[in-house]
């Protein structure tokens, strides 16, 4: 990291600029293709499959179903896998082993780890033999689906009958509960890059997907258990300083889910140079204090055209930063749910304004949170009508629901 004797300031109006245009928000900014927008945004959010298809269509030119499926399914330019904070996302086929070496090894490590615990409390194993059992019945899993290319779970758990094992985690505490292990063994197998999550069983907004051996689906590539954790660090940290620059150390540490010590580590690493982040006084205005941007990246960015927005829920935007005020002001108690994931958004100019949801009937209804001017109102029931002419017969329904959400589908 490199420290200036007086560090150039970029204010809350120039970080909603960078915002804006980096994020593709604005029309004039838009993107022509879906892997454009991945790209650019680093990652999207695929805990909720629906939030990928909807995040990329508020940012391209031409959006359709058909562009999204086509590079996930078709072309795989893009792929889902387990990332930064143990959370579901999509990236683009080059970023896969830099998450990988950077965030998904040390999970899997750990989530090895848990399973082999559970499998032998659990009484499937006796103690000291859970490993020997996961390598096993994971090697059954690979050899099953090279055979047929592609399977649902329930077609595997027919291939292995092991996957069928049932076993009970949590002990006597209220969270204790009995799993089938098919899906543990699945996921554990997923985050070391053996198998893949490939197309859904159903629509896209389903949740239920068909797995591939990641050799079958991506053919041969780089192989990220070769890059060192630093050095993916360092990488992906640029990445994130590129489209989500000016931001603090907090705010890397916790959308990568790294120590701060590592953290540290990526931002010296990529020479990120430090910025007063200003504060401009306005409700909802920056906190202030010091933010790091790229070298190269320092020259004053100009505000465009203000533009209306509607962005899904766990939305990679909102979901980029741990200090928030300067885009959410103060709506984080009617658009975030108690753990944190925001629902769906209102964006005017670079910041929140508001929330909407789609209602059983189809129509998506918004509510503004403040008054952004009759401009941007006009402007943000313009947006409304044109996604829910876009969703047609689809009916989005978020995994969780925030408070705002909850009351406009009453």
């Amino acid at each position: 990291m490199i420290r200036t004797g007086s560090p150039r300031t970029i204010d809350v109006a120039e970080r909603r600029a960078r915002l804006s245009a980096r994020h593709h928000l604005a029309p004039a900014h838009h993107a022509v293709a879906v892997v454009e927008v991945a790209r650019d945004l680093v990652a999207l959010h695929a805990t909720d499959p629906a939030t990928v298809y909807l995040a990329a269509a508020a940012r391209l030119q031409a959006p359709t179903i058909r562009a999204v499926e086509r590079a996930l399914y078709d072309d795989r330019t893009l792929v889902r896998l387990l990332g930064m904070r143990r959370t579901m996302f999509v990236v683009p086929i080059e970023l896969v082993p830099i998450v990988h070496a950077a965030c998904t090894r040390a999970i899997a490590a750990t989530e090895r780890r848990r399973l082999v615990g559970h499998i032998e409390e659990g009484g499937l194993v006796p103690a000291g033999e859970g490993g020997a059992w996961l390598d096993r019945v994971g090697e059954a899993t690979v050899a099953a689906l090279e055979a047929r290319g592609e399977a649902l779970a329930t077609e595997l758990v027919a291939a292995v009958p092991e996957l069928a094992s049932e076993i009970h985690v949590g002990g006597d505490s209220k969270w204790a509960q009995t799993q089938r292990v098919s899906n543990r063994v699945l996921s554990v197998l997923a985050a070391d890059e053996r198998i893949v999550r490939g197309r859904p069983r159903g629509s896209w907004t389903s949740t239920q997907y068909r797995w591939a051996p990641m050799s079958r689906w991506l053919g041969p590539g780089p192989d990220g258990a070769e890059l060192r954790v630093a050095e993916a660090q360092a990488v992906l940290a640029r990445h994130w300083l590129a489209r989500f620059g000016p931001g603090t150390l907090a705010d890397l540490r916790w959308w990568t889910g790294w120590t701060i010590t590592a953290t540290r580590a990526a931002l010296a690493a990529v020479g990120a140079v430090e910025v007063d982040l200003g504060d401009d006084g306005s409700a909802g205005g920056g906190a202030g204090g010091t933010g790091w941007v790229l070298p190269d990246d320092v020259d004053p960015v100009a505000r465009g055209e203000p533009a209306a927005t509607l962005l899904p829920a766990l939305d990679p935007t909102p979901m980029g930063w741990s200090d928030r005020d300067w885009y959410l002001g103060g709506h984080r108690a009617a658009l975030f749910d108690r753990s944190g994931n925001v629902g769906p958004t209102v964006w005017w100019d670079g910041r929140i304004v508001g929330g909407w949801a789609q209602r059983r009937s189809g129509e998506v209804v918004v509510r503004l949170l403040e008054d952004p001017g009759a401009e941007a109102a006009r402007a943000v029931e313009a947006a409304a009508h044109q996604l829910t002419g876009w969703l047609g017969p689809a009916r989005v329904t978020p995994k969780f629901h925030t408070p705002l959400e909850r009351e406009l589908m009453d």
